[in-house]
């Protein structure tokens, strides 16, 4: 995940939106499926990497989800590296936030109103060898978010879930979506209390529960078996495993 932070090219780390106030500010969420641990940061502005500072939450504070200014105390404390606000920004980023503020509007990362190389939310989900799950997520949210707006990437159960028992999911869209139907969790409830497999739980809840063109999702559960599903024009996504098989995907 700090690799995917650490490239210009996605809405995470260095390369993320532009909010209202032309400034970047980040969000990120990891869960362990053994135990349900996590970890969650939301409005950190300092932090190089905010899915490493998101672990250290879950790994070594009593707390779950820690904001802004209150998060870089608590990632000073724990030794970790800060930056420059300028160390984020990206001319494209700028000149699409400029565009929307024209607007008075805000916009998802990849939007086509935005440009056709654009890449959004960054997300991981992984099985390991002794059948563990774990999903990590990281964003600068939406372009010209404004009045300190948090999406579902923070929010357990909603942008970022896993559970040994059911799978390891992470989404990508319109987060206030994905909040409200509380999108991660419900693959997992589906999957525990209606016995569905981990395809037909993705693809009924983004068919028939999410918004149209809100975003989609990546999962995995405890066999090893992927899914994605989104309901927007497209989403960059990839697969592999230890057998070999390997998949790159943005559209159907």
């Amino acid at each position: 995940m700090n690799k995917f932070e650490d490239c210009p090219l996605f809405n995470a780390g260095k390369g993320a939106v532009f909010n209202s106030e032309g400034k970047n500010e980040l969000d990120a969420a990891i869960m362990d499926g053994r135990n349900r641990g996590c970890g969650a940061v939301t409005c950190v502005t300092k932090i190089k990497n905010p899915i490493s500072l998101a672990r250290l939450v879950m790994e070594s504070s009593p707390h779950i989800l820690l904001c802004g200014n209150g998060a870089e105390i608590f990632a000073k404390e724990q030794g970790m590296k800060f930056v420059r606000s300028s160390y984020f920004f990206t001319q494209k980023r700028y000149d699409q936030w400029l565009k929307m503020k024209a607007k008075g509007e805000t916009a998802l990362d990849h939007s086509s109103d935005l440009t056709n190389s654009a890449k959004g939310t960054v997300g991981c989900v992984a099985k390991d060898i002794y059948a563990n799950l774990a999903s990590a997520t990281s964003t600068g949210g939406m372009t010209n978010k404004k009045y300190g707006r948090i999406g579902d990437t923070p929010i357990i159960g909603a942008g970022t879930f896993a559970d040994n028992e059911t799978c390891a999911v992470s989404c990508t869209g319109t987060g206030e979506e994905f909040i409200r139907t509380v999108a991660c969790y419900e693959i997992h409830a589906l999957m525990k209390y209606k016995n569905y497999s981990l395809h037909n739980a993705v693809e009924e809840f983004i068919s028939k529960t999410l918004k149209p063109d809100t975003g989609g999702m990546i999962a995995v559960d405890k066999f090893g078996n992927h899914a994605y599903s989104y309901n927007s024009k497209g989403m960059y996504r990839g697969s592999t495993d230890s057998d070999g098989f390997f998949e790159v995907k943005i559209w159907e």
